[in-house]
């Protein structure tokens, strides 16, 4: 990518001008709440019997708004429309398509604060983590078209006398994107219109939970001008709608985001060769992490301990890039987790929509908070209970951000994705020995050090297996185009979401030859 490239600025809430254009924009939202999207198939609005109702995880008795609930025959309908409409889609010219993205990302630029206010409503997201999920969307959108722009004329290879080479890229065909509720601008948009402006077509089944946001970036796309076909909107259940599209014989690509357990299994099923099926489909899955902030006996210590608590508990700790682990030192253990207790304790939690723009929010619905609940039991016995442990879902799904101290590294809340505001804390003999935990879990998606020494640095980056390795910050919040996304082992496929190998793996190579 070219060095212009930059990304969507973050807006400053401390600036009074913005933070009451956020207010306004909640209060706008709000005055839509309760409203109806149905499925779009074929740029048609389609009812169903059944709707899918989202609700705020903030006021758990708030209709956000409801969407049609789409059937397997529906799911049929969008992928013939999306098979027909790739016969013309593909051809179009790709500097072409890339300038609906373009557009598509001015208008939602002018519309930031509008976003951003549905995700605080709809996700439960506090103003700044709603700011950058609507930044990062328009960041895939711009990024994604520049690629296709650079991409557009394949890639050099050599000729020999007499004849003419040539490396392309050609659309695959119809993409099953399944989307996730904790980015549920972001991610969607971004696995949305990568296929898209790789000349793909789409059908898109968004989180139940968050399908509002997704229903209006629908919208979007229509305005920007996308051809009617080319995205189809089916909001649905997995195990109706979503395993049918990944089974169907006509899916070329699955992109998913979303936990180890489902992601396994897409992968599984579409390994399956199905009748009338004549190509291996491709996937792309993104499934989750257990990540870790590493702090070195040589670091500066109050770096390690805000770098701890920002990557466990931004947006609830519902990132799977969150730093749901931190092994420590024991030259500076017990330094550092006083340190974290304090910093933790400090942080304010309540309803996302107000004025005093709260640091957390509530999980997304009753049951995260049950599983997230669950395990803060669990932690009581497998560690030392030093902030949080408390909940209350009575008007939300609130929960304090939790820290267990001393934990055995084999323990199961240093094992298992919570995707919740728990921060395990183990201690490390030694640097070689804080490495050998930080890479004893199933996953390899994100991971941190806090550490001065150099050596030790350069050790971790061959060291430390995962797909997103950061030094002396926190483990979470990559930037399009800057930090490519994407983790190793049961993180996922390492496809480096805002990279520059992203969109290759939505199209396929084909080399042509010609003799003179």
């Amino acid at each position: 990518m070219t060095t212009s490239y930059k990304h969507e600025p973050f807006t400053d809430f401390t600036v009074e001008e913005n933070k009451q254009a956020l207010l306004a924009a909640v209060k706008e939202v709000e005055s839509t709440l309760g409203g109806h999207y149905p499925l779009i198939i074929n740029g048609e609005r389609i009812d169903t019997d059944k709707k899918i109702s989202s609700y705020n995880p903030a006021n758990k008795a708030e209709l956000i708004g409801t969407t049609g609930k789409a059937t397997q025959d529906h799911a049929e309908q969008a992928i013939e429309a999306a098979s027909t409409a790739f016969e013309s889609w593909r051809k179009v010219d790709p500097k072409e398509r890339a300038n609906i993205l373009f557009r598509a990302a001015a208008i939602i630029r002018r519309r930031k604060h509008e976003f951003s206010a549905m995700l605080v409503k709809e996700a439960g997201k506090p103003w700044k983590e709603a700011d950058a999920d609507t930044a990062e969307g328009i960041d895939f959108l711009e990024y994604y078209a520049r690629q296709m722009i650079e991409l557009a004329d394949g890639k050099p290879v050599h000729s020999r006398e007499g004849e003419f080479n040539r490396y392309i890229y050609t659309p695959t065909g119809v993409t099953v994107v399944i989307s996730p509720w904790n980015f549920a601008f972001a991610i969607m948009a971004g696995t949305t219109v990568a296929p898209i402006v790789t000349g793909n077509t789409v059908v898109l089944k968004p989180a139940s939970t968050t399908p509002v946001v997704a229903a209006k970036f629908v919208e979007v796309l229509e305005e920007a001008g996308l051809p009617k076909g080319v995205v189809n909107f089916v909001p649905g259940s997995g195990s109706e709608v979503g395993d049918f599209l990944v089974d169907h014989p006509k899916t070329a690509l699955i992109t998913f985001t979303g936990s180890r357990d489902v992601g396994t299994r897409i992968y599984e099923r579409a390994a399956i060769v199905q009748r009338e099926q004549n190509h291996l489909k491709r996937v792309i899955v993104e499934m989750g992490g257990k990540d870790t902030v590493v702090v070195d006996n040589e670091a500066d210590l109050e770096l390690a301990a805000e770098s701890i608590v920002i990557s466990a508990f931004g947006f609830s700790g519902q990132k799977c890039s969150a730093g749901s682990r931190a092994v420590i030192h024991a030259d500076v253990y017990d330094e550092v987790v006083e340190k974290v207790i304090e910093k933790t304790n400090a942080l304010t939690m309540g309803n996302p929509a107000e004025a005093d723009n709260h640091y957390m929010g509530p999980v997304i619905d009753q049951a995260a908070f049950d599983k997230i609940t669950s395990y803060i039991e669990t932690g009581k016995q497998e560690g030392r209970l030093v902030a949080g442990g408390d909940s209350d879902n009575a008007t939300g799904f609130f929960i304090r951000p939790t820290v267990f101290a001393d934990v055995d590294p084999t323990a199961r809340i240093m094992q298992e994705e919570i995707f919740g505001p728990v921060l395990a804390i183990s201690k490390a003999a030694s640097y070689d020995e804080a490495l050998e935990i930080a890479n004893n879990t199933e996953y390899g998606l994100t991971g941190a050090v806090i550490t001065k020494n150099r050596a030790k640095i350069e050790q971790a980056k061959q060291d430390f297996h995962v797909g997103n390795l950061y030094f002396n910050r926190n483990c979470t919040g990559a930037i399009v185009g800057y930090h490519p996304f994407g983790g190793f082992k049961m993180s996922g496929t390492d496809s480096k979401a805002g990279g520059p190998d992203y969109l290759v793996l939505h199209m396929q190579a084909k080399t042509v030859s010609e003799m003179y």
